[in-house]
């Protein structure tokens, strides 16, 4: 399960979780990791302990949005629109990963900055320990819902398709 030597996204994001001096560690696998329910399988955990990142893009301004959704919730991009104030849509994988520079599949929750904060899905902070792409595929992290917060400096907000 765990590697030594770490893939160069991942050891990116290990670099980055090494600064906030908060024990982060990123594990690498050999199965996928690439959706929830893959990582959630590969780590043995609820897919709800997910926190997947996705990326939107605003309409007008073309700026990327980023929102932190629990693994097992569809987002709701009417109440995105509600939140940040402009109509959205998926950006494809060039526009993510021109933004993120991480592709589609592993976008860990930090290691880009946008203009807006992240809006974090208020579902995750209701389990103790959750688990994050860490730039590749099969790579991942843990971390505590504060924590997440704290190094994303993201906004708790209503986020899931009801």
């Amino acid at each position: 399960m765990e590697n030594n030597q770490l893939k160069g996204s991942a050891q990116r994001i290990q670099d980055l979780l090494h600064q906030h001096h908060l024990g982060l560690k990123v594990i690498e696998f050999k199965e996928t990791t690439k959706t929830s329910q893959d990582a959630a399988n590969a780590i043995g955990c609820e897919v709800g302990q997910i926190a997947k990142t996705l990326i939107f893009k605003g309409k007008n301004s073309h700026k990327p949005y980023c929102i932190i959704a629990s693994g097992k919730n569809r987002v709701d991009e009417k109440k995105i629109v509600h939140l940040i104030g402009e109509e959205i849509e998926k950006p494809d994988a060039e526009f993510v990963l021109k933004h993120t520079s991480f592709a589609i599949g592993g976008i860990p929750p930090i290691g880009f900055e946008f203009e807006n904060k992240p809006l974090v899905d208020e579902d995750l902070l209701t389990y103790t320990e959750l688990w994050a792409a860490a730039g590749t595929p099969n790579s991942v992290f843990r971390i505590t819902p504060k924590d997440l917060l704290h190094i994303t400096h993201g906004t708790v907000a209503t986020v899931k398709k009801s």
